[in-house]
């Protein structure tokens, strides 16, 4: 058992290593300290399985190094802001709400704080904030109820407009934050670039590096977490940049990238992800150079099966609809009626003759990998590797939950 209650408490590090262990994986823990200091996702990891083992905190006159935020809720948020018409409501409903682009064009400006709570593989919380508020300037705001909880902070930037006030108050908002809250993680997303020549893209995109590190820079924070992102909600930029946004929250991904690498080298793939297959973002990849052809083939390939298994696949139903599936002509549950409850498919791209692999972890997770031509040759070998990291991969986030 990964989460054994043993009158000697294990280590997170132990519980992990054992788990990976038991499934034959060969694991090089990465180093998860930072100037001495524990990263933030992994703050989260030690609180959460303490109190799942019932272990009390061992120096409460100290003050803890995540600062307070709402108690009992421990979920990492994703904070949205920027200027108004920025793109913050448009990325949030595209990515989380499955909102087609084009319809993005109706959407009013958000005029109070929108908050939306996410139960996928990591509950998290996503806020888009108005453009016109400045928080840090107002009074009224509790500013630990904001920020308090760890996360990650995402600047919406618009490449097509005039963004010096824009990058202004960025400068000011990074400041504050790194006073009082150097925890969290500042990702400027570079927003609306999809008309924009390549060149043009990362011309602005060194205009505005430039600009925010100069600033910080001159007030002593020259290694401030800020990471620069181009992105568009026409095309899948924008879902990798949130993958390496939500990426930083995932405590011990190295344990999951190293899943994938072996896994890879085993079964011969030229390329493995893990998809959340909600927002369709990839949490965890293995070491091979990532490219945007072989991620927008996987993520369309998660559209195809969703739609597939809403048809044949079981999960939970409204009253009437289970009703209406158990009715005339079926007369049965169901659960009898599906033959297997785990999306499992492959398929064979005729252009490169590449099959590409899919595995169900959890109603959330799903392990998509691009097989090289001779690898379906090797389906049983292929078929036992899978299961095994699909068992590794469950028990990972099973010690980050809470049992209920």
């Amino acid at each position: 058992m990964v989460l054994g209650m043993e009158p000697s408490h294990p280590s997170i590090d132990s519980v992990l290593s054992q788990a990976v262990e038991g499934l034959g994986l060969s694991v090089h823990t990465t180093a998860f300290r930072a100037n001495g200091r524990q990263s933030p996702a992994r703050l989260t990891l030690q609180r959460v399985y303490d109190q799942d083992q019932g272990v009390p905190s061992t120096d409460a006159s100290k003050p803890m190094e995540v600062l307070p935020g709402p108690p009992g809720k421990g979920k990492p948020r994703l904070l949205l802001m920027g200027q108004r018409r920025s793109g913050k409501s448009s990325i949030s409903s595209v990515v989380f709400h499955k909102l087609p682009p084009n319809e993005t064009l109706f959407l009013e400006s958000t005029a109070r704080i929108q908050k939306d709570s996410m139960a996928s593989f990591m509950d998290y919380q996503v806020w888009d904030f108005p453009g016109q508020i400045d928080f840090f300037e107002n009074p009224n705001f509790d500013m630990d109820a904001i920020f308090g909880e760890i996360g990650a902070l995402i600047w919406v930037i618009d490449a097509q407009d005039d963004y010096l006030e824009a990058v202004s108050r960025l400068n000011a908002t990074v400041l504050n934050l790194q006073r009082f809250y150097p925890n969290i993680n500042i990702e400027v997303f570079i927003h609306k670039v999809d008309g924009l020549s390549d060149d043009y893209k990362l011309d602005i995109q060194r205009d505005i590096t430039i600009r925010i590190q100069d600033e910080l820079s001159d007030h002593g924070f020259e290694n401030a977490p800020v990471t620069f992102h181009l992105t568009s909600i026409y095309n899948h930029s924008i879902f990798e940049a949130f993958s390496k946004v939500i990426q930083k929250l995932i405590p011990q991904l190295g344990t999951l990238e190293a899943m994938l690498t072996n896994l890879c080298r085993t079964c011969r793939f030229e390329k493995a992800y893990l998809f959340d297959v909600l927002s369709k973002i990839y949490i965890a990849t293995d070491s091979a150079t990532a490219d945007m052809a072989s991620y927008e083939i996987c993520s369309d390939y998660i559209d195809v099966i969703i739609d597939i298994t809403e048809v044949y696949g079981s999960w939970p139903r409204s009253d009437g609809q289970r009703k209406r599936l158990e009715a005339e002509p079926w007369n049965a549950k169901v659960e009898d009626q599906v033959a297997c409850n785990w999306a499992e498919s492959c398929m064979v791209l005729h252009d490169s003759q590449r099959p590409i692999m899919l595995r169900e972890v959890d109603r959330y997770l799903a392990l998509v990998a691009i097989m090289k031509e001779d690898s379906y040759d090797r389906m049983p070998l292929v078929n036992m590797n899978v299961e095994a990291v699909v068992q590794g991969v469950t028990e990972f986030f099973e010690i980050t939950k809470s049992r209920k």
